[in-house]
């Protein structure tokens, strides 16, 4: 990939896209730093598209810009990009094709990961300095093990809350079709609906408890916790064995890979 020497000027003032299965999240970054995010669903193509175009036009029109964007929904990303080059004269930066994720793995060769698990991955390492698990509870659930050299190891994959509440629905006779939402409190779900919903919230705070005692068991040590995903304040928001939640974590994922890529370039100076 050439880089627009533009864009390796050195100014990070970019929007960043996130193009996940169900929502993209779209942060507007300045020196460096994001200063605002927004989630749109994806079957609004022309309001994700909208709202990219209007903080584009917010950045300050004599600093570089740049577009960065990263996807599990290819389809999606595809089409935003081309809506995207109707609208502009600007290169769409395509994260893991054009710019590599700055996140050593230890996977089997034939493994290929999700972007966002790795850009969830480099950016929890990138801040922490240390051996951490990343769990996103968003669509999916994703529960994966960081050593303390920044060492991406893999982890686990199980459907999310929506799906699982879906998939208790499509696949039985009588299971009604609910949204899910916190339980209510107590110990036992009164209703069909509830203990639905018992099921699937204490189902997943089980999982990630237990898988991060498995990690921690395998490691040596116990690493920090740290969550993120449109359900992570749902779950975890008052679990003790997190350490941090991070609804933006890909995001910030992106901005830590723009930076590596600036700080490789020759020549290169903070």
């Amino acid at each position: 990939m050439n880089y627009n020497p533009d864009f390796m000027s050195g100014t990070m003032n970019m929007l960043v896209v996130d193009v996940g299965n169900t929502r993209t999240q779209v942060g507007r970054v300045l020196s460096g730093n994001v200063e605002e995010t927004a989630t749109l669903k994806n079957d609004d193509a022309a309001g994700i598209v909208d709202r990219i175009l209007t903080w584009w036009k917010s950045l300050p029109a004599d600093v570089t810009r740049a577009i960065l964007m990263a996807s599990v929904n290819n389809s999606l990303a595809d089409r935003l990009a081309s809506m995207l080059n109707d609208q502009l004269s600007e290169e769409i930066y395509r994260v893991g094709d054009d710019l590599p994720v700055p996140i050593a793995e230890d996977l089997d060769p034939e493994t290929i990961t999700g972007v966002d698990r790795l850009l969830n991955a480099a950016a929890a390492f990138d801040n922490v300095k240390q051996a951490c698990v990343v769990v996103d509870v968003g669509t999916a659930v994703t529960i994966d093990f960081i050593d303390g050299a920044g060492t991406f190891h893999g982890g686990a994959i199980a459907p999310g809350a929506q799906m699982q509440l879906c998939a208790l629905h499509d696949f039985t006779e009588a299971l009604p079709e609910i949204e899910f939402t916190t339980p209510a409190q107590g110990g036992y779900g009164k209703s069909t609906s509830e203990a639905m919903l018992h099921g699937v919230y204490h189902g997943i705070r089980g999982l990630v408890r237990r898988l991060v005692e498995q990690y921690a068991e395998a490691y040596g040590a116990f690493p920090m916790v740290i969550v993120t995903g449109g359900d992570a304040e749902m779950l975890f928001g008052e679990d003790e064995i997190v350490d941090r939640i991070v609804p933006h974590l890909t995001l910030l994922g992106i901005v830590a890979t723009a930076k590596h890529v600036l700080a490789s370039e020759p020549g290169h100076q903070d």
